[in-house]
């Protein structure tokens, strides 16, 4: 299948790792000029490197998304270098270890941020080319507890918002050809993440973290497994095509069956 959008130019943020930099190669696979953001320079030279380099048109910023103006101003030294983008794709989250409900709204407001503020702040920028341009398309990457609200609450509360973001902006840009969407992975195995064995914290009782990790599968992954980056990519490519033009504000499940 052609996805049409070979040439385009996407930002994908938060691409020296997991679904970020595995999206970050998928793009690059169709034909597009891709710049990235993260904190970690090495690792952002190695991917543009195994993007096939500057000289395709790849590039990429070393910045730390969380410092105020910090988004804007990234986003506009790219565009300034290698012109508009056409495609964005929005993976900086987490929960920043505040977890508890409890916790005050000035640590709530920081996980807002982390998940929905910088997205918020790159969009004023990007979009209105997008919007001169009749085409565009937008990708936040949010998360299944966005729905279940299970887990670390600030987390789930803030991607819920993200969700709510996503209808309200793809509705007001639907009629401008920009599709703003949302994916929502399940749980995710990365290297040294939250689910590996090797994780310094699961290391200092690994047999409660194997009877953690399969008591979680068991009761919340019907796949009975973690998914991978490399299988969440393939749908944020699929939603920056030309196939998706009716798919406006979408919030779609990637979860291994999350029950």
């Amino acid at each position: 299948m052609d996805l049409g959008i070979k040439g385009k130019r996407v930002l994908v943020t938060g691409a020296s790792q997991g679904v970020g930099r595995a999206t970050a190669l998928a793009f690059a696979k169709e034909g597009c000029r891709v710049a990235i953001l993260s904190r970690r320079e090495e690792e952002l030279r190695q991917v543009v490197f195994e993007m096939g380099g500057e000289e395709k048109g790849h590039d990429y910023y070393v910045v730390d998304l969380m410092k105020m103006g910090a988004p804007a101003a990234a986003v506009e030294e790219l565009i300034q270098r290698g012109g508009d983008f056409d495609i964005i794709v929005h993976n900086v989250g987490g929960t920043l270890n505040i977890k508890d409900p409890l916790s005050l709204s000035s640590d709530w407001a920081k996980v807002w941020q982390f998940n929905l503020g910088i997205a918020i702040d790159i969009n004023a920028v990007v979009v209105p080319p997008m919007q001169q341009k009749k085409w565009g398309r937008v990708i936040h990457i949010s998360s299944i507890s966005g729905e279940n609200l299970r887990g670390s609450g600030p987390y789930g509360v803030a991607k819920a918002s993200l969700n709510a973001y996503t209808r309200v902006l793809g509705r007001a840009l639907a009629a401008d050809g920009i599709v703003v969407t949302a994916l929502m992975p399940g749980a995710l195995y990365a290297p040294g993440g939250h689910w590996d064995e090797n994780n310094p914290m699961n290391k200092k009782d690994p047999e409660a973290f194997i009877k953690k990790r399969a008591d979680f599968l068991r009761h919340h992954h019907a796949i009975g497994r973690m998914g991978t980056a490399e299988e969440i990519a393939p749908f944020v490519v699929f939603m920056a095509s030309q196939q998706v033009s009716f798919a406006a504000t979408s919030l779609i499940p990637i979860d291994g069956g999350t029950m």
